[in-house]
This record gives C-alpha cells, sequence and structure tokens, in this order.
C-alpha cells in the first residue's frame, strides 16, 4: 500500500511558494507515495456600505482578492502536476474555498484523510507558519515541513530527537514510514536541556528498532546554551540526515499557539526537513 501524501497551500493573503511542489514531488518519489495537493482558496465576504463603494469601492477590491487567490491556485496545481508527471509520481489536485480566518483549519481537516502531510516553510510568511501550526495540531496526522529549495534524492539517512516521551513515542510510529526505508537511523538525545526520566532512554529505543530489523545507533548530544530546536537541527545536519523526527509540543489558545521550546526553535529556524508529529 502506497504511503498518501498530502500537500495543503493557502493562496491569501500569502501564497505558498513555487519550492513546495518541488519538495513534495521529489519525497512522494523517494518513498514511491502518491501525492494529493489541496489549494485553498479565500471567500471574501461582501462587507461594504454605500460610502465604502464610492470611497474604496470595496465590492471590486474584493473581486480582485478573490481573483488573484484562485489564479494562483491555478498556477500552483498546474506546477504540481507538471513536477509529478515528470517525476513519474501519481498525483490528484483539489480546490475549496473558505472565510480568510478558516482557510488554515480547512486544510487541517483535509488533511485527516491522509497518511502524513507536506507543508512549506518560509521564515516570515505568515500564512506558511499558520498552515503549518493548524495542520500540525489540528489534523490529527504527522506534518513534514519542507524549507525552500528542499528535494530528496532518497531517504538514507533518518534522525530521530528522543526523550522518551508520549509525543516522541506518537512521532516515531508516524514515521514508520521513512524508517523502514532509511539505512540509518540516529536516535538523538539531549543530555543537559531538561531531566530525563530514563537516561537510557535513547539506548532502549535504538535497541528497539535495532530488533525490527532497522540499523539504528544512539547518540547523546549536549545543547551547551545552545536553543533545543537549533541543537536537534544541527546535529542532525552535521551528520548527514534527510530529516528529523520529533514531537511537535504545543496547544491552542484562542487561536494562538503555545509551543514547546524545541517546536518553537524548529519553526524560527528551520534547517533540515523535520516530521513534527502531535
Amino acid at each position: 500500500m502506497k504511503v498518501q501524501l498530502f500537500a495543503p497551500f493557502l493562496t491569501y493573503p500569502d501564497t505558498s511558494s513555487d519550492f513546495v511542489s518541488g519538495g513534495a514531488v521529489s519525497l512522494a518519489a523517494a518513498i514511491d507515495g502518491e501525492l494529493h495537493a489541496l489549494a485553498v482558496n479565500a471567500d471574501i465576504p461582501d462587507v461594504s456600505n454605500a460610502l465604502s463603494r464610492i470611497l474604496l469601492d470595496t465590492p471590486e477590491m474584493i473581486r480582485k482578492a478573490k481573483a488573484l487567490s484562485r489564479n494562483r491556485a491555478t498556477y500552483l496545481l498546474g506546477l504540481f502536476r507538471d513536477r509529478a508527471e515528470a517525476a513519474g509520481v501519481a498525483v490528484t489536485t483539489t480546490e475549496v474555498t473558505a472565510l480568510p480566518e478558516l482557510m488554515a483549519d480547512a486544510a487541517a481537516r483535509h488533511a485527516r484523510y491522509f497518511d502524513v502531510s507536506l507543508v512549506g516553510w518560509e521564515t516570515g510568511n505568515a500564512t506558511a507558519r499558520q498552515t503549518a501550526e493548524a495542520v500540525i495540531f489540528g489534523s490529527g496526522r504527522p506534518t513534514v515541513l519542507l524549507p525552500v529549495e528542499t528535494t530528496f534524492a532518497d531517504i538514507d539517512h533518518v534522525a530521530i530527537a528522543w526523550d522518551g516521551s508520549r509525543v516522541a513515542a506518537r512521532a516515531v510510529a508516524d514515521a514508520r514510514f521513512l524508517l523502514e526505508r532509511a539505512k540509518r537511523v540516529s536516535v538523538l538525545t539531549v543530555l543537559d536541556e531538561k531531566p530525563l526520566e530514563d537516561e537510557d532512554a535513547g539506548d532502549r529505543l535504538a535497541a528497539a528498532l535495532v530488533r525490527q530489523g532497522i540499523a539504528a545507533e544512539a547518540l547523546r548530544i549536549h545543547a551547551q546554551d545552545c536553543p533545543i530546536g537549533e541543537t536537534l537541527q544541527r546535529s542532525a545536519t552535521e551528520r548527514g540526515c534527510d530529516i528529523l523526527v520529533m514531537g511537535g509540543y504545543g496547544h491552542s489558545r484562542l487561536r494562538d499557539f503555545v509551543l514547546g521550546g524545541a517546536t518553537q526553535g524548529v519553526l524560527e529556524a528551520l534547517l533540515l526537513p523535520v516530521l513534527l508529529s502531535h
């Protein structure tokens, strides 16, 4: 059974960049998965009155904004289809509409019907962050964040951020489709970031993976006053890992997300593809 990959993007007010399709298609090709791309377009209600029509021509502004949203969707979905066809990846594309404040929630709801979501990440792009947070914490599915210009030739080396917690265990289970394809798996445990219930947690996970036929080794690393998210990512990149697997810590508070330290660090400076599972 092929892994079903889901790539959502919002088209308003900022939009996803062209690079999203390249990273998504290359990952689908690397794992022989099937790709489903969704464009969420803006359904902007008419809130104009007689004065706004005279001074601002609000109906025309709304019409133009909706047209730009639809045109961007048409372009990006076409790019998905072209790149998927060139890579020999099966792809389907869909468009839906939602109120601007509910567009990210719509992406999260659709993500629940697929195995894993792929979200493009650009520092400073509010729409990208809104999409990522909604899908990570609202879909119930793992989410892979793709930095700019990400491409996958293969999945050779996977890193796991491991502290023995429930969310970390969930992430490992959700990343099974990657671990089974990897030639190497490095289990990274940070020793000086917070107290660990089990100092041998990394060794125990590596041993469990080895028993399942996965080539895994445990590595103990030190944060050394460096933010935990950066420590994990730099350790993974220094070892030549293709992707980092970690639990996503956070919860929603009146539509604003309160994030754990490692999750916040990853979102502030994404250095490599990261699979987050909540």
